[in-house]
């Protein structure tokens, strides 16, 4: 009795889309805000020695990497959103779906930065805020770590990315009788 429930996919390309959407503008809006409350470059302590806000415009990737390859950096994350709205369509786990939402929004957010402040070619600059004292991010980036956490987690425990028809697991294989043959072995020749 497999039977498939369509509405599933709808329901899992709706939490996706919301859940990317939802995390998309808080990122962007936090942005904005570092933007207007920073950009005089003073740096405002949240948690002594562990968190301040600093305006910091990266034109890298993380801790500043590749600074001068914007352009390339850009491509690899448009790639990026691409193959990870393909792996969110084709996963039929809610788990890999929620966790691959907030992986495109990481970089679908730092994408937006990348072309809405570009000068040329994709060589916009991601803004930053969140100083941690060894590196400075932003909500992106924290939604980047949750969702690379999230999937190592869900690969070392197995968590399957797709799920067998109706969400079931596959129900184990019967046990031969003591002396029975499976289907399709030969018997031994006397």
């Amino acid at each position: 009795m497999n039977q498939v429930h369509h509405g599933r996919p709808r329901i899992r390309v709706a939490v996706f889309a919301c859940l990317t959407v939802i995390a998309v503008a808080v990122d962007q809006l936090t942005k904005l805000w570092a933007l207007e409350a920073l950009s005089d470059g003073r740096t405002v302590g949240v948690i002594p020695g562990l968190l301040s806000f600093t305006l910091v415009r990266n034109p890298g990737a993380s801790l500043g990497f590749a600074s001068g390859s914007t352009w390339m950096i850009s491509l690899l994350a448009v790639v990026a959103c691409v193959a990870l709205a393909v792996m969110a369509w084709r996963a039929t786990s809610m788990r890999w779906t929620v966790a691959l939402a907030f992986a495109f929004a990481g970089a679908f957010g730092n994408l937006i930065d990348r072309v809405v402040y570009a000068r040329g070619f994709l060589d916009g600059e991601v803004v930053d805020f969140l100083n941690y004292g060894w590196s400075v991010g932003n909500v992106a980036d924290i939604f980047l770590m949750v969702a690379g956490v999230a999937i190592v987690l869900m690969i070392l425990f197995n968590v399957p990315f797709r799920a067998s028809a109706g969400g079931r697991k596959p129900e184990p294989r019967p046990h031969a009788e003591p002396g029975a043959q499976e289907p399709g072995a030969q018997g031994d020749a006397a």
